[in-house]
Parts: structure tokens; C-alpha cells; sequence
């Protein structure tokens, strides 16, 4: 569903962050994340959202009824893959794991570095925890007040 939407989201200067399909009831909701450099605008997501309909109804990859959801993924926007880390390198972050480091399951620093197989969190203090993908359950970026 990725590569069916992502060149539609391009073509208007926008880049897909992320979907999310879901099954609510009888229907499915399918949420399309946009964002840019400065953020998206109601507009852009409007815009969007009439594009990607059109596309879905030509090319009707979903086999139910579904209710389309365009926005931006938020100032808290959920880390889910390789390249949402790599993207976010520097900035605050909040990561839950499934299995204690340091006798702890969740942790809140700054992305020192996202490599292939492992991130790096900058705790307070400058001391420095190493977390592998594969342990992550949860991970977001931390709204950070200046």
C-alpha cells in the first residue's frame, strides 16, 4: 500500500511518514501521515486526502469499505522503521522496550546515533544507553519546550 500511495503524496511536495491500517467495526480505517520540512497545513492534508481517494478508487486495494484519514503524524510522531531513527537523529525521544537495560524498560534522551541494527540514547548526565531494534515495543519523539 506504501508504493501504491507514496508517488501520489511526491507528486505534491509532501512526503509519506507513515500508514496505518485498521479494522473498526465493518469498515477499515486506513491513516495516511504527510508531512515537509515546516510541517503540513488542513489544506495540504484536504488536498491529499482527494488524491489518494481518487487513486484508492481506481485502484481499489482494499477488499472492504474503508474510511480514509489524511494528517500530519504530529510534533510526537511515533519511530517505527530504520529510517524514521535515522531521520530523527539529535532530537528527544522516548523508547520503551520489552526486556530491562539497566534495570530499565523505557527511556528518554536524545538520538545520539541510529545505526543498522541499534540506536544509541543520550541519557542526562551524558551518560549514553545502547538499545537494539529488536527489543523496542514503543518509540516517539518528546515534544521539546525551549
Amino acid at each position: 500500500m506504501f508504493e501504491l500511495i507514496e508517488p501520489v503524496v511526491k507528486s505534491m511536495g509532501l512526503e509519506l511518514e507513515d500508514l496505518e491500517l485498521k479494522r473498526t467495526g465493518s469498515k477499515a480505517l486506513l491513516r495516511v501521515y504527510i508531512e515537509k520540512e515546516n510541517g503540513v497545513n488542513i489544506d495540504e492534508c484536504a488536498q491529499a486526502s482527494r488524491e489518494i481517494s481518487a487513486l484508492l478508487d481506481v485502484e481499489d486495494p482494499l477488499p472492504a469499505a474503508y474510511v480514509l484519514e489524511v494528517s500530519s503524524p504530529g510534533l510526537d510522531r511515533a519511530l517505527k522503521e530504520l529510517r524514521h531513527f535515522k531521520k530523527y537523529q539529535g532530537r528527544l525521544v522516548r523508547v520503551v522496550i520489552s526486556e530491562p537495560i539497566e534495570k530499565q524498560t523505557f527511556f528518554v534522551g536524545k538520538l545520539a546515533k541510529a545505526g543498522d541494527t541499534e540506536i544509541v540514547i543520550e541519557l542526562p548526565k551524558g551518560m549514553e544507553i545502547t538499545v537494539p531494534y529488536s527489543l523496542i515495543t514503543n518509540a516517539r519523539l518528546e515534544v521539546e519546550y525551549k
